[in-house]
């Protein structure tokens, strides 16, 4: 008893801290650029190296990387229950390792990296309009697919859920 107690804690876990993710991303999505589209290529900078500095920060680490944990936790915890919630739940921690830390990790990270690099007092005009061109639409395009993967990753986690509460 006191075992599926835990596994329904830990899938709850999960299911609120990939919500979460995918609704951060999605906010993102929504708001931030469309309204960071409107702005002049110095401003652009300037705004996405003060995020870049400030998303490193606890609450986000949690919600991030907090998911793969709880996702990776309860999907061995259901191991050899022999129900569909388990590899719904493997494909919802892959989906969410691949598709979201993956390509933050090798798409959107290094190119802020790149940003951080970037001394924009000492760079021309021309310099910067050129700089947000290839950063933005690379970015962007980045951001699209963790978006679209964290929500995949949520709605896989709410319908193994429902298989969990089922059995």
């Amino acid at each position: 008893m006191m075992e599926v107690q835990i596994q329904n804690i830990s899938l709850n876990v999960a299911l609120v801290l990939t919500g979460l993710s995918a609704g951060l991303f999605f906010a993102w999505s929504v708001s931030v650029i469309p309204g960071t589209q409107k702005v002049d290529s110095l401003s652009y900078l300037e705004t996405m190296q003060s995020i870049n500095r400030e998303i490193i920060n606890p609450a986000f680490f949690l919600v991030f990387f907090g998911s793969i944990a709880a996702l990776s936790y309860s999907t061995y915890s259901i191991y050899g229950q022999g129900t569909n919630g388990f590899w719904i739940l493997v494909a919802a921690t892959l989906t969410y390792l691949l598709g979201t830390i993956g390509v933050t990790g090798m798409g959107n990270i290094p190119l802020n990296n790149e940003l951080e690099l970037l001394n924009l007092a000492k760079l021309s005009t021309k310099e910067i309009t050129e700089f947000r061109e290839y950063y933005e639409l690379r970015w962007n395009k980045f951001h699209t697919y963790r978006m679209l993967f964290s929500v995949l990753s949520f709605l896989m986690t709410v319908i193994a859920l429902n298989f969990q509460l089922k059995n």
